[in-house]
C-alpha cells in the first residue's frame, strides 16, 4: 500500500511540476492524473498494484474536502463581492456536468444494448 501511495503522489508531483514549468492553465493534479492514466495504459499490471490504495482513498474522499472547505470559509470575505459570478459558474458547471454525464450514460447504454442484441443474434 505504501508503494502504491508513493506512486500516486509521484504522479501528482510530476503533474504539478509540468504545470509549473510550462505555466499551464491546467491544475497539476489533473496533469498528474493524465500521466497516471497513460502509465496505466502502458503497464496494465500497475493498475492491479495501485487499485486497492486508490479505492481506499476514494472511500475516504469526503475527508479530503475538509481543507478545501476551510479555505473557502477563510476566504469568504474575498469572494463576497463576486457572489453572482460564483453562483453563475456553479450553476453552469453543474448543469454541464450533469448534461455530459447523461449523454455519456445514454451512449454507453445504447452501445451495451447493441452489443447484447448482436450477441444474442449470433447464438
Amino acid at each position: 500500500m505504501l508503494r502504491s501511495l508513493a506512486a500516486l503522489l509521484i504522479f501528482q508531483c510530476l503533474g504539478e511540476s509540468v504545470s509549473y514549468v510550462f505555466s499551464l492553465p491546467v491544475p497539476g493534479p489533473v496533469i498528474g492524473m493524465l500521466l497516471l492514466f497513460a502509465f496505466a495504459l502502458m503497464r496494465p499490471a500497475a493498475v492491479e498494484a495501485i487499485e486497492p490504495t486508490a479505492l481506499e482513498l476514494l472511500r475516504h474522499l469526503s475527508l479530503l474536502f475538509i481543507p478545501a472547505g476551510v479555505g473557502i470559509m477563510v476566504s469568504a470575505h474575498a469572494v463576497r463581492g463576486e457572489a453572482l459570478a460564483v453562483i453563475a459558474s456553479l450553476v453552469v458547471s453543474t448543469t454541464l456536468g450533469i448534461a455530459v454525464t447523461a449523454l455519456v450514460t445514454r451512449t454507453l447504454l445504447r452501445r451495451q444494448r447493441r452489443n447484447t442484441t448482436a450477441g444474442e443474434g449470433a447464438s
